[in-house]
């Protein structure tokens, strides 16, 4: 019974893995030559206002980084986001459009101000 029982189930599995289901119509047309030749918009303007422009901010390189200097640079920027980076300090390499870098020497001067 046991045998009988367990046939009956890997022969109901091998044939689920057989059936493959029919297309949608829609699925099967193919799109139009006007549809595939349409350029991509530009980003909504709520998205173009959260981008970093860091030329905007190249006056703070040689000054010392205090609270004041970083909230100016961010605002001047543009940016969403900051952060501050210390010599030696780990950061993760990931690219966000709308992050200011302040990178600081050792005596926490700005030495290079950048997006990403």
């Amino acid at each position: 019974m046991t045998r009988i029982a367990l046939s009956f189930a890997v022969a109901l599995a091998l044939s689920a893995c057989n059936s493959s289901p029919t297309p949608a119509a829609a699925d099967t047309a193919t799109p139009s030559p006007a549809a595939a030749e349409t350029t991509p918009s530009p980003p909504p303007a709520a998205d173009v206002a959260k981008r970093c422009d860091a030329a905007n901010a190249q006056w703070a390189v040689g000054k010392p980084a205090d609270q004041t200097l970083i909230d100016k640079a961010v605002s001047d920027s543009g940016s969403q986001t900051v952060r501050v980076i210390k010599p030696g300090e780990a950061v993760t390499m990931d690219f966000r459009e709308d992050r200011l870098n302040i990178e600081v020497d050792a005596e926490n001067n700005v030495a290079t101000v950048r997006c990403g």
